[in-house]
């Protein structure tokens, strides 16, 4: 193999040397930074220390077999992007020979071609995040780690990232102070445009929505509380929780706590009778059976029963304790439900809410309240966008 070393004062520059000596064949061996002190010391110039090389190797006149189809370099940091995708685009072709099948189209192949793909496309994806931030000053990177401590998705940090190098580009110097006020300067453009409030009070029927295990009786409990003693209105509740007795009598103990009706709907039928039993009243908060709706037929079932009319205001409760991996999953399945803000239980149990934003950006959706303990009325939070983004950074104080 021959191998030679570049210097160049950032890394898509090394690689263009690279790629104009040696190749889109290239390998990267290895990359560093190196810094230059001059003027005894009182000056440092930073460059980048790139390492390639190129396989002088003949190739093969034997004929390819299936025993010797190319394969897909192991997953190591030297493996360059161009390489991997030529021995992806390899091994599509050879596992589907009579179709046409690109990296965007991915209908067709096995499970175990397909996982491979994705595995492959995140190292890509890993390698281009590596090389962009080898480009980020020293001072950038706690903060960038900060970030991901808080568990904000890669896409806003790259953005939050690129933000925070133009801005130390133009400034003698940067602190995490700086980079603090930037940052929620960033998120607060991203999520000004979200409902962030609690209930509207202009709609009469409350459904709340969400998992088993997330607070939901509880939380409507909450609502309901400071419905009645900071806005004097008249409630009654709905639950079609009959799947479990201890959620009914929970719910009856809050309702005799508050003076308010309970109905009970185990159907459809039920359900109407009940509304309009309580059609007197200025508020019908509607608890709902928890089930695993990452199962679409809950939601289907969920949906045949309950009205999702211009009457009602419909929250998904979700735990801050839960993965944000099954949150989306979660949050897909109700898709069809016309859900019109997030409220997040549990917030006292963890250390970040970086899902909370990652959530509301991804899907548009606002935030209605977050609960911080199991004290009824005190333990919840109505939605404050300010609130939110100090949240974001408590503790973070060096």
């Amino acid at each position: 193999m021959k191998m030679k070393k570049y210097n160049a004062s950032s890394i898509p520059e090394a690689m263009k040397l690279v790629r104009a000596d040696l190749g889109d064949d290239a390998v990267i061996l290895n990359s560093k930074v190196v810094v230059t002190k001059k003027l005894f010391g009182l000056v440092k110039k930073k460059s980048f220390e790139v390492v390639a090389g190129i396989d002088t190797m003949e190739p093969s006149s034997t004929a390819p077999t299936p025993a010797s189809m190319p394969m897909i370099p192991a997953k190591k940091e030297n493996a360059s992007l161009l390489e991997i995708t030529n021995a992806v685009q390899a091994k599509i072709q050879h596992a589907q020979p009579k179709q046409e099948i690109t990296l965007q189209d991915e209908s067709g192949m096995s499970e175990e071609l397909r996982k491979e793909i994705a595995d492959l496309k995140s190292l890509m994806q890993s390698m281009h995040k590596k090389a962009t931030q080898a480009q980020y000053p020293d001072e950038l990177l706690s903060f960038i780690e900060y970030l991901r401590q808080q568990e904000l998705n890669e896409e806003l940090i790259t953005t939050i990232g690129d933000e925070l190098f133009a801005h130390f580009n133009e400034a003698s110097e940067i602190n995490f102070s700086q980079c603090k006020l930037i940052t929620k300067n960033l998120l607060r453009k991203k999520l000004e445009g979200l409902p962030i409030a609690g209930l509207s009070y202009e709609r009469k029927y409350i459904n709340v929505l969400g998992p088993t295990g997330v607070g939901k009786t509880t939380t409507i409990a909450k609502m309901a509380a400071r419905a009645v003693l900071e806005k004097k209105k008249k409630i009654g509740f709905i639950t079609t929780d009959t799947y479990r007795i201890a959620a009914i009598e929970q719910l009856k103990t809050y309702a005799g706590l508050l003076q308010a009706p309970v109905e009970i709907a185990y159907n459809s039928t039920d359900y109407e009778q009940a509304v309009q039993r309580l059609s007197h009243l200025d508020l019908v908060f509607i608890d709902t059976a928890g089930r695993n709706y990452k199962e679409a037929k809950y939601v289907d079932d969920l949906q045949r029963l309950i009205q999702f009319d211009d009457q009602a205001e419909s929250f998904l409760v979700l735990a801050m304790t839960a993965k944000e991996r099954d949150m989306t999953n979660i949050i897909e399945q109700f898709k069809s439900v016309p859900i019109e803000k997030f409220i997040f239980t549990k917030i006292d149990e963890t250390n970040s809410i970086g899902t909370m934003i990652n959530l509301m950006i991804k899907y548009n959706k606002g935030l209605a309240y977050y609960t911080n303990g199991q004290e009824v009325p005190e333990d919840i939070e109505e939605a404050d966008l300010e609130a939110v983004l100090n949240m974001f950074f408590q503790g973070e104080e060096k």
